[in-house]
């Protein structure tokens, strides 16, 4: 493994899979958590991530919820005020 960030992110998707399998052990599972807990937050889910995305596509994003009759009006609220403060 040369730890890329693919390799790494590949590694952590791994471990989260084994931390969510009913079949493996206790003690897998804890190495698991433990390896995730080592790893740098982007990795592992961070709301860092967010300001690395495309604004263009955030807009685009959330002007869909608004015109998607599947979203509650709380949604497409929520949604319209997300897109009013970008």
């Amino acid at each position: 493994m040369q730890n890329t960030a693919e390799d790494i992110s590949n590694m952590a998707t791994g471990h989260k899979a084994n931390l969510a399998n009913p079949n493996t052990s206790d003690a897998s599972k804890a190495n698991s958590k433990d390896v995730l807990d080592s790893l740098d937050k982007p990795f592992y889910g961070d709301e860092d991530q967010n300001k690395s995305k495309n604004p263009n596509q955030v807009a685009g994003g959330l002007k869909a919820a608004i015109n998607n009759p599947q979203i509650t009006e709380e949604g497409k609220k929520s949604a319209q005020e997300k897109l009013d403060n970008m």
